[in-house]
Order: C-alpha cells, then sequence, then structure tokens
C-alpha cells in the first residue's frame, strides 16, 4: 500500500475513533486482556516503524510436554506487577518473573496431600487463572481436573480456609448426583467483587451433567448461587422443553469458552453450549433454553436480565464458541455500549448490553425438517445476522480444491455425489453431510479481538468442512456373549463416536492402533476413569463394561475370551440413545489436503459501527504448496489475536508455527518469527521496568504437529 492510501486509512480511522480510556488497557490483569475480553492494549512501545526489530527477550520452558501424547498448552498468562502467571501442558500452575523468565513457583496439582483425593484428576486443557486481591490478600484461582484450586499468589501453596483444604470439588452443588460424570473447566473463571464465578466442560454424549453457572465465596469457597441454563419447574425457560422432567437426565448446556464482565455495571455475559447428545435430540424436544445462548445475569445474584438464542434445538453442534467482547458502538450517531459475539457458522451479532436489543437486524430464516431422524423433532426457524459473514456458509462443487492432483479431485467429486452439501442447517441422517462452517467454526475458543481506538473487531477463523452421519446404536444387549463380542458392541456404542469404526481417530482425536504400546492395562483403566482432555470420564458404565471395551482396544485375546455379564439397564433410558455419529471426520483429499478450496484460515477486520469488513488476510502457509510457487492459503488456527493502540495486531495460532504482526488498520504484514511449536494460544501484551513484552505459548500438540513445553516472550532490543 501507498503511502498517500495509508495516510487516508489512517484519517478515516481516526474520524470513527470511540473513546477509550488508555490507562486502563496498559496490563493484563485477566484472561483475554481484561474482564471486557478485547484482547487490547494501550501500550505502544512497539509499534508499525519498529516491529521488524522484535527479538526474543527470554524463554520458559514447564518441563512437561509430553510428545507421545500430544500434549498442548493454549494458556493465556496473566501479569500481575511483576510476575506472570500460567499453566503447563499437565496443569502445573507456574509464577515466573515477567521481565526474566525465572521461576519463582510452582504447584503441581497432581501432588495433592495425601488428605485429598485425586479420583477425579481429569488432564483437561487449560486457558488461564483468575486473580483476586482486597490490597492484602492475593489468590490465584485455577481449575485442573475437576477442582477449583485456590493458590496464595505469593507462596503457590493453597489456601486451607478456601473449600476442603485449597479445593472445592465441581461436582458438588449441580443439584443431582453427577459424581461419576466429567465435569471439569477450560476457560478460566471471572472475578466480580468476592465472587468466582465459573462455567464447565461437561461430556457432549448423552452421560452428560447440567451446564448450569456457579458463584463461589473467594474466601471459603461455598458456593453462593447458580443459575440453571437447563431450567427447572416455576422458572423462566422451563417450557421451552417438552419433557417435564428434562432437567433431571438432559446434560449439557455449559459455558465452557469463558465469560465477560461489564464489571460498572454488574452485568455477566455467558455463552452456553449445546444440550446434550449434539447430534439427535429426539430425548430433549423442543426450544432448549439455555443451550445455545448468550445469557446476561447479575453477577451479584445471577439473576437473569436478557438473553439470546443462536441456534434453536442444536443438531448441529454450534454451540458458542468464545466469551463475547464487550465494544461501544456508534449508531445513528450515538454510543452504544455493546455486547459482540461471534459464531461457528462464522456470524456476529451485537447487542445493547442493558437491554439485549440488537443492534443489526436479525432473520430468523425457515430452514428444513423433513427428513429428520424417526423421533426428532427439528426447530423450524434459526436466527441469521445481516452482518455480513466473516467464513463461507455454502459451498458447490466448483468450490473444491483447485490444487489437488487430477486424480485425487475424481475420488473427491465421486465421493461428493454421495454427500448432502451446498449449505447450512442441513438435516443430520444417515446421508452423509458435508457440514460448513465445521465443528471448530469460523470461529473458535480463542474469540475475537476488539479495538476501541477505531471501532474495529477482528476475527481469526477456519474453513474445513467435516463430514457427519448419523448410524444406529445397538442399546440392548444379547443375553449372552463373551468379552469379545460385548468390546465390539460397547466400542461401538461409546468410542466410534471419537475415535472412528476403523479406530484411526477422527478429527482432533487420536488413533487408536496399537495404542497398548502407550497405556498398560492399569493406565488404560485410569484414563476410562478419568478422561483426559477431549475424551470425558466413563465412570457411569460398569466396571464389566469397560473391561470388555479395553479387551478390544487393547486386543487381549486372553480377556477376549471370557464370558460378559452385562449389567441391568432400562431399554428406553436417556443414556441409550438410538443413534449415535460414526466419527468427527474432517472432509478431504486422498492425500490428507482439505477437500474444499482455500482460504482455510483467515482474518476479517469488522468495522462495528457499520458492520463492513474493513480487511481480510489469509493466516497461516502450507509448505509443500509454498513449493509450488502457490501463494499462502490459509492454515487451520486455534487461539487468539491482541491489538495495541502501537497500530499492531499479533497472532500465532496457525498450523505453520509462526508469530505474526499485522498493521491493524490495513492487514499488511510487518513481521513474523518461526516459533519453537505452534502457538495455539492467545498472547498477552503487557509492560515491566518501562518495556513492553509480547508472551505466547507454544505447546503444539494439535493438528498433527509436535509438543513443546516452551513460553516465548519478545521486546525490543536494549533497556
Amino acid at each position: 500500500m501507498n503511502q498517500l492510501r495509508y495516510l487516508a486509512v489512517l484519517l478515516i480511522f481516526s474520524a470513527c475513533k470511540t473513546s477509550t480510556d488508555k490507562t486502563a488497557h496498559t496490563g493484563w490483569e485477566a484472561y483475554g486482556g481484561g474482564k471486557e475480553n478485547m484482547h487490547y492494549s494501550s501500550l505502544a512501545e512497539i509499534d508499525t516503524s519498529n516491529v521488524k526489530q522484535l527479538q526474543v527477550a527470554w524463554t520458559f520452558h514447564t518441563g512437561d510436554a509430553d510428545t507421545a501424547k500430544s500434549s498442548q498448552i493454549q494458556c493465556n498468562p496473566i501479569i500481575i506487577d511483576s510476575i506472570m502467571y500460567l499453566v503447563s501442558p499437565t496443569l502445573k500452575l507456574f509464577a515466573v518473573h515477567a521481565g526474566t523468565g525465572n521461576k519463582i513457583w510452582e504447584f503441581d496439582p497432581a501432588a495433592v496431600p495425601a488428605s485429598l483425593s485425586a479420583f477425579h484428576f481429569i488432564m483437561n486443557n487449560s486457558r488461564g487463572v483468575s486473580y483476586w486481591t482486597d490490597g492484602k490478600d492475593q489468590r490465584i484461582f485455577f481449575v485442573a481436573g475437576s477442582y477449583i484450586h485456590c493458590i496464595d499468589a505469593n507462596t503457590g501453596k493453597l489456601v486451607n480456609s478456601f473449600g476442603d483444604q485449597g479445593r472445592a470439588d465441581l461436582h458438588d452443588g449441580l443439584g443431582r448426583n453427577v459424581k461419576d460424570l466429567y465435569v471439569t473447566a477450560t476457560s478460566p473463571g471471572i472475578i466480580y467483587k468476592d465472587l468466582f464465578i465459573l462455567g464447565s466442560r461437561v461430556d457432549e454424549g448423552p452421560a452428560a451433567a447440567p451446564g448450569h453457572i456457579r458463584a463461589y465465596d473467594v474466601h471459603t469457597g461455598k458456593q453462593q448461587w447458580i443459575f440453571h441454563t437447563i431450567p427447572q419447574p416455576g422458572e423462566f425457560g422451563y417450557d421451552t422443553w417438552e419433557d417435564s422432567v428434562a432437567y433431571k437426565h438432559i446434560g449439557g448446556a455449559n459455558s465452557w469458552s469463558g465469560l465477560s464482565m461489564d464489571e460498572k455495571r454488574g452485568i455477566l455475559f455467558v455463552p452456553t453450549g449445546s444440550a446434550s447428545f449434539d447430534f439427535y435430540g429426539g430425548k430433549r424436544k423442543g426450544q432448549n433454553l439455555f443451550a445455545n445462548c448468550l445469557i446476561a445475569l447479575d453477577a451479584a445474584t445471577g439473576t437473569r436480565k436478557w438473553h439470546f438464542q443462536f441456534i434453536h434445538h442444536d443438531v448441529w453442534d454450534w454451540d458458542l464458541p468464545c466469551a463475547p467482547a464487550l465494544v461501544t458502538v456508534k449508531r445513528e450517531g450515538k454510543e452504544i455500549d455493546a455486547v459482540a459475539q461471534i459464531t461457528k457458522q462464522g456470524m456476529v451479532f451485537v447487542f445493547n448490553r442493558e437491554t439485549g436489543e440488537s443492534l443489526y437486524p436479525i432473520n430468523e430464516i425457515p430452514v428444513d425438517t423433513a427428513n429428520a431422524m424417526p423421533g426428532e423433532k427439528l426447530w423450524p426457524t434459526q436466527p441469521v445476522s445481516s452482518i455480513k459473514p466473516y467464513s463461507r456458509q455454502s459451498f458447490t462443487e466448483n468450490d473444491l480444491n483447485p490444487y489437488l492432483p487430477d486424480s485425487s479431485l475424481a475420488v473427491v467429486k465421486k465421493e461428493l455425489q454421495g454427500y448432502n452439501y451446498g449449505k447450512m442447517f442441513i438435516v443430520p441422517s444417515k446421508k452423509t453431510r458435508v457440514q460448513l462452517p465445521g465443528f471448530d467454526g469460523g470461529a473458535e475458543w480463542s474469540g475475537p479481538t476488539y479495538d476501541p481506538e477505531t471501532g474495529i473487531l477482528y476475527v481469526n477463523s477456519n474453513e474445513m468442512g467435516w463430514l457427519v452421519t448419523l448410524r444406529e446404536i445397538q442399546t440392548v444387549a444379547p443375553k449372552k456373549e463373551t468379552y469379545a463380542l460385548a468390546g465390539t458392541r460397547l466400542y461401538k456404542q461409546y468410542c466410534v463416536g471419537c475415535h472412528g469404526e476403523d479406530r484411526k481417530g477422527s478429527g482432533n482425536y487420536p488413533s487408536l492402533i496399537n495404542v497398548q504400546a502407550k497405556y498398560s492395562p492399569k493406565q488404560a483403566i485410569e484414563l476410562l476413569n478419568s478422561g483426559r482432555r477431549m475424551m470425558p470420564s466413563f465412570n457411569q458404565i460398569s466396571t464389566e463394561e469397560k473391561n470388555a471395551i479395553l479387551s478390544f482396544v487393547l486386543d487381549n485375546k486372553s480377556e477376549q475370551k471370557k464370558d460378559f455379564k452385562a449389567p441391568q439397564q432400562t431399554v428406553d433410558s436417556f443414556l441409550n440413545l438410538p443413534y449415535g455419529m460414526t466419527g468427527y471426520y474432517k472432509f478431504l483429499s486422498p492425500e490428507g489436503f482439505p477437500a474444499i478450496g482455500p482460504p482455510w484460515g483467515h482474518i476479517t477486520a469488522i468495522n462495528l459501527n457499520t458492520g463492513d469488513h474493513v480487511w481480510k488476510q489469509n493466516l497461516g502457509e502450507i509448505p509443500e504448496l509454498n513449493a509450488k510457487g502457490i501463494p499462502p492459503t490459509g492454515t487451520e488456527n486455534y487461539g487468539g489475536s491482541v491489538v495495541t493502540a502501537g497500530g499492531l495486531l499479533f497472532i500465532a495460532a496457525a498450523r505453520d508455527a509462526k508469530m505474526r504482526a499485522f498493521n491493524k488498520y490495513t492487514g499488511q504484514l510487518l513481521w513474523e518469527y518461526d516459533l519453537p511449536a505452534p502457538g495455539f494460544a492467545t498472547p498477552s501484551v503487557y509492560q515491566w521496568n518501562g518495556r513492553q513484552f509480547l508472551v505466547i505459548a507454544c505447546g503444539g500438540g494439535k493438528l498433527g504437529t509436535k509438543s513443546s513445553d516452551s513460553i516465548v516472550a519478545f521486546a525490543l532490543p536494549g533497556k
């Protein structure tokens, strides 16, 4: 871009400039940069003129990456004064010096006191921690496994006065017995006065705990309020479930992706996921409030102020993927404090924070319900934002990958003839459909970035087709069978959806081929009991059933000869759904390239004052295609961006393991750096001793990339 055009762009944005208190955005004391979740820093030492001079200031190694098991770091570190707090691949909590990277202390939640049970220790991902202080006492709250841990921020020790010797079990206080179900949290909670407020991650299958929102006293760990995301009798939304006792057995509708807070108004913004099971709703008929909603709650009491539902009776797994950004929008000459929510479907919705009124028209469009599965009852309409989408929502055969060899393209075209495809909201069925946007978006868990100086929202997103096929499930056990037959049957009932019928894995789920070389029988049963990251626990099934599954998965011939004793079961219980998924499969070519054409990952800059797209830039490169002279196509990306007053947008996220800086006004790439592994996380920007830093967790581990234990900080030379 020439200099005159660049100056013109600056003038346009200066005219659109919205008010902001820059002094409030010089640190990074909460996940996403602050409770508004804007990912914004008013620091400007690093700017468009000197960003190319950035160099590594320090690197910290957590020492616990597990390459064999594809460990990850998704943490967005927070910085309090001179101390950075971060979580490692195995959920160790570290305090390091923000200026040097030197370790101050570490806390290992797996090494709990002997008096505390570690039965529910799940190896979940952790995207960050929360900080509370009253000016004297300083505490860090984070979730490891099924426990909230309250840690003294100065010593790294459990605060024994909180909960049970420093921990609170997330299984407690949900209003029904979920002790054997998967309950954890991947995104950190949020602090409001003396409350620690938290959502949860639960199983996405039938055996799911409810995703109610809870607030805890920061001093004692006692639960102070609960908001039922699956309403109970007498509560608003109860009549949106045709089953009058749905609240007793339906799970999900959980806020796994994080929370945002308007602290001045005392309003908590809660995005929720789908009700379980994700792809068949025959046992949860109705609109299903408060699944797939943005809910505004009174942060002090948990009372609902307003809500909006983005998908009615979701059977596409299009849950809200991230916390919203609190923004200020100019509409009809007025500045309006608003909340901006992005979706997996590639849409932006903007609401008045206080009233829930949409600032842009929302169209309720009719969708196809004619070919629903037996017992299903789809909702006849779905909401669509009038703001231009940032991701493709449909495709034709002409949109297939043009860079595939002719032989591969022929294979893809032949496969496509047997699929349902071409638009959103295709009815789930036994006939494979191509879902675009896919399960990971569009937008994903990192969320958007908002620049209060310009009113621009930045969204990095994926464009990957996924193949979805429903299958019938044998829910009644034969009167007599061996472990071999029972293991095969139960694997198809519980495991096929993630690991595939051939056990080769699907989507982000790993292969189980030769898994006996990685796990002993004892380790495998522990894994079924506890769960690990994407995998829920299976405590809801009997030990006999677990052993049968493992005899099949571990290929244990001697175990397979045993007679299987089936536990008693209710034939038509909610846990025994008639249909499930064949697996999470991406729409790929025989070589493993995306079957649809690029871009496969990009960043879109959207002016929230007008709804217009300002610029769009592909994010990420594929070396094999670059070697052929093909320009950057973008890649799948996980992790967010940050924007600064220095005119920069920083982001890693892409599969190619680079950190990049873009001109925030124009989208021009100004700087990039090869990281030790992909940074599937959101960077943090902060200042120490008068020097500006940028830090990113480089954990890799997803998309077949190598794992790492590196936290890398950048700064300008000198000082």
